[in-house]
């Protein structure tokens, strides 16, 4: 099965192709921003279900509904809009649409409005390749389809909550602690589409103010629903778990030296979360390639991390357009630029240092840098 999606912004298209994934697993889900986009599209290869926002930057998603609906009387159409008034539901009647999801939206609104829609749908699964090349694959991936797996304890902690979920305070502090929501929220927070000031955004803290609690749930919620969200693999469970609590480890350390400095905590632990983002997203290619039946053993993927995720994470570092200051405080968890003294960035070298053991005088040295040469060492 295919569905078509059009909608200008990236972060509710994303959200609804993970619920479309999460309902028909096997379905091939394009997304367009654009309506001429989206008809050339449709006109390349039709779609069984459309799911179109109302207006959009180049003209209405009703135009791409109509050529839908002149092939087919049959193809479901849903739409999404901030119009639920009774003259605009009228005006497309003839359209005979399925579905409209109003925004602001709940994410279990939405599944239960896509779910009859998607449930006896037949969907289009080729051979399974069981050899494959996985580093080859790496390199051919394209930077949208790279992601971070949720730690188990927050996948489970959403999926146990009833709904409506509509209040980050009931997943306490384990959306806080996660490297996936971090990453996503503050990509979302730094998108043209929540950024038109042009001021970056450093930290989880200001991502959440700027998107909105309800848009911070439903991107996190959208997280979860992806076919493989988590690593259920042993194997890739133990490399996620050594990196997850690595993090955890740094995130808290870094919290008491900048207390100590007088410096912010909070970028310095979106930073520390992140530090390990390119073996993340290695760790969750690695696992959506082993659920889909295809060989993997440990030695290749020994080899993967040592040459792939440096890169990975530049990729994504770039495709998330991370602001300069983050990737700063990332990049000090491997080495202080030539001359550089500024006080985040030196603390968060002097917290990755002590964790990895580094020589006493360096650490000395780094201390003096963040102003704790009177303090006594950890």
């Amino acid at each position: 099965m295919r569905v078509l999606i059009l909608e200008d912004d990236p972060w509710i298209a994303d959200l609804l192709k993970q619920i479309v994934l999460s309902l028909c697993p096997g379905a091939q889900v394009d997304c367009q921003s654009r309506v001429a986009d989206a008809l050339a599209a449709w006109k390349r290869q039709a779609a069984q279900l459309v799911i179109a926002d109302w207006h959009l930057p180049d003209g209405n998603g009703t135009q791409l509904l109509e050529v839908v609906r002149q092939r087919s009387k049959d193809i479901p159409l849903v739409m999404v809009t901030a119009r639920a008034d009774r003259d605009s539901v009228l005006t497309i009647r003839p359209l005979n649409i399925r579905a409209f999801i109003s925004k602001p939206f709940q994410v279990p609104k939405v599944i239960a409005s896509l779910q009859p829609l998607l449930v006896n749908a037949q969907t289009i699964a080729g051979e399974i390749d069981t050899v494959g090349d996985f580093l080859l694959h790496l390199e051919t991936l394209a930077d949208d389809a790279l992601e971070l797996p949720l730690r188990e304890s927050l996948h489970q902690r959403l999926r146990d909550m009833p709904p409506p979920f509509d209040n980050l305070q009931q997943l306490g502090d384990l959306w806080q602690n996660d490297p996936a929501v971090h990453a996503r929220l503050i990509a979302a927070a730094n998108s043209s589409n929540y950024n038109s000031a042009g001021q970056p955004c450093v930290s989880l803290s200001e991502a959440v103010q700027r998107l909105g609690q309800a848009t911070a749930v439903n991107l996190i919620q959208g997280l979860a629903l992806r076919p493989q969200a988590v690593l259920s693999d042993p194997e890739l469970q133990r490399h996620g778990d050594e990196h997850f609590v690595h993090a955890l480890r740094l995130r808290q350390r870094i919290g008491e030296l900048a207390r100590s400095s007088r410096v912010d905590p909070a970028p310095l632990h979106s930073a520390a979360l992140l530090q390990r983002m390119g073996e993340l997203a290695l760790l969750d290619q690695a696992q959506r390639w082993r659920s889909a039946g295809r060989e993997l053993d440990e030695p290749t993927l020994e080899t993967a991390l040592q040459r792939h995720s440096s890169q990975l994470a530049n990729r994504l570092k770039a495709h998330w357009r991370l602001p300069i200051a983050l990737r700063e405080l990332i990049g000090a968890c491997y080495a202080l630029p030539p001359g550089n003294t500024r006080r985040d960035t030196v603390v968060m070298r002097l917290a990755c240092a002590e964790l990895l053991g580094a020589e006493t005088q360096e650490i000395a040295r780094l201390r003096r840098l963040a102003g704790l040469a009177r303090t006594s060492a950890r």
